[in-house]
């Protein structure tokens, strides 16, 4: 979403050389070669690895002569000199974060024991990769890493997928849609480098579009609960179309909001064949990109024809990156950010979900009655989240439409209305109806396999906070894998 502020980098100096880099490839098999590009003025590199997951720890590292390299642009494969790794055989499947120093700098500080991925989040000298699975395992559940979300919102060489018109994008008036691109070869992407948006006023330990604000306390939360999984990127999703064969459950959490046609295809197909989905995010598949054919650039079309520089694209129609306006996303996740909003700056008032059919089997051990609210005193829905246009039916609950393409069937387990005046900073995008009211959703329904969608981008904020989120993260990973 059109965040405006950006977190910038730490300069280095000639006394205190930096060491920054980035992956070759985002996700790399566990026995095969980590290609690390790097640059750095001091004589020699030292790259520490930490795996995140109930807590961090350090798997080992490398190190090697350093060179030097200039940076480049954000839309420009950097080129910087390389250095190979072999990934252990042994090492599990999971999201892994490379700590960049010099060498002569002395042995790696230790996190804490039991210390998050938050102690290792930096906006230089990191790199983040995920290691998958060598062969067959016997993990029920596949974590989608959202890499195209973190390099959208990634300003590494001056720019992101955000901002207004270039001096070289076509004038106002023409009928060139005007399409921004992103390399995914220079630092940064979920961690490492400068990044798009607003500090987050609920949580501002890291920036948001970071591994460290939303991803990493789910995988925290997922592992320490005994729940076993394997881990992929988007990227890997676009590329292989059976990539999630073999698992029960696909899970996503906080804020996944580029996809590529062939990633939701092979995703839609993998729910068609009776595997499960669950979201526990929103601004879910919001923006649709193409990935060129090495799988090293992104690209998204968001300004429709003849857009003025600086416009809002989600407040105009025929933006032609907009999933919903072909083939809308709540087709597949049963939401979207059009019937729900965004509040980008600042503390947000309290709100939470007006729950019902409490009698599932989602809700149980929640001690949650129809009309309860969840989740409000902390917040729980923001600072995106999404919708299913829906009606009361007589009794006051929530019914699922369909009218905008929601599959039949989605049951609607609570509601939460956006406050319509604008002093509240909620900011909502254009849909086919023109009314006002916008509400988020959170529900499920099945086709093949069943898919599970929170509906906000904060739930795993939450997992920390509130004992009936987490309770209820429980059953549906439960119930799911």
């Amino acid at each position: 979403m059109p965040d405006a502020r950006s977190d910038g980098a730490h300069p280095a100096d000639d006394a205190h050389p930096l060491v920054d880099g980035y992956p070759a490839s985002p996700s790399v098999r566990a026995g095969g070669v980590l290609r690390l590009h790097l640059s750095t003025r001091a004589d020699r590199f030292r790259a520490d690895f930490f795996r995140c997951g109930a807590e961090v720890r350090h798997m080992g590292g490398t190190g090697g002569p350093g060179r030097y390299a200039p940076a480049g642009r954000y839309d420009q494969d950097w080129h910087w000199p390389g250095h190979d790794f072999t990934v252990p055989a042994h090492w599990p499947s999971g999201v892994y974060i490379a700590v960049l120093r010099p060498h002569a700098s002395g042995p790696p500080d230790l996190p804490e024991p039991g210390a998050g991925a938050e102690h290792l989040d930096a906006r230089h000298s990191r790199l983040l990769f995920v290691v998958t699975p060598a062969g067959p395992t016997k993990a029920r559940v596949l974590y989608k890493v959202p890499v195209l979300t973190y390099h959208a919102y990634n300003q590494s060489g001056g720019g992101s997928l955000y901002g207004s018109l270039r001096t070289d994008d076509p004038p106002p008036g023409s009928d060139t849609p005007v399409t921004q691109a992103v390399t995914l070869r220079r630092p940064g992407g979920g961690i490492g480098g400068p990044v798009k948006g607003y500090p987050d006023a609920h949580d501002p330990r890291t920036p948001r579009q970071t591994f460290a604000h939303w991803d990493a306390p789910f995988v925290a939360w997922l592992e320490r609960g005994g729940f076993t999984a394997d881990y992929c990127t988007d990227l890997d999703l676009h590329q292989d179309p059976h990539r999630a064969d073999g698992y029960r459950l696909l899970l996503s959490a906080g804020h996944d909001e580029y996809w590529s046609a062939p990633a939701r295809r092979h995703v839609t197909a993998f729910r068609d064949r009776g595997g499960n989905l669950a979201v526990f995010g929103a601004n879910t598949c919001w923006w649709r990109v193409t990935v060129s054919a090495d799988g090293t650039t992104v690209r998204c079309a968001k300004h429709p024809p003849g857009a003025a520089p600086g416009v809002d694209v989600d407040r105009l129609r025929g933006a032609p990156g907009h999933w919903w306006e072909s083939e809308p996303e709540n087709t597949l996740t049963g939401v979207s950010y059009r019937n729900g909003g965004g509040h980008w700056e600042g503390p947000r008032a309290p709100l939470g979900f007006t729950v019902q059919h409490t009698g599932h089997e989602l809700f149980a051990g929640t001690g949650l009655r129809d009309g309860d609210v969840l989740g409000a005193e902390h917040a729980l829905v923001g600072y995106e989240c999404d919708g299913a246009a829906h009606r009361r039916d007589g009794a006051g609950r929530a019914v699922a439409t369909g009218a905008d393409g929601t599959p039949p069937g989605f049951t609607i387990l609570g509601v939460a209305d956006l406050p319509a005046d604008p002093a509240a900073g909620w900011h909502t995008a254009v849909r086919e109806d023109g009314g006002p009211g916008r509400a988020a959703t959170f529900g499920l329904y099945t086709s093949g396999g069943t898919v599970f969608t929170a509906a906000t981008v904060d739930w795993p904020r939450l997992l920390a906070l509130d004992p009936r989120v987490r309770t209820i993260t429980h059953n549906v990973v439960t119930a799911l894998s």
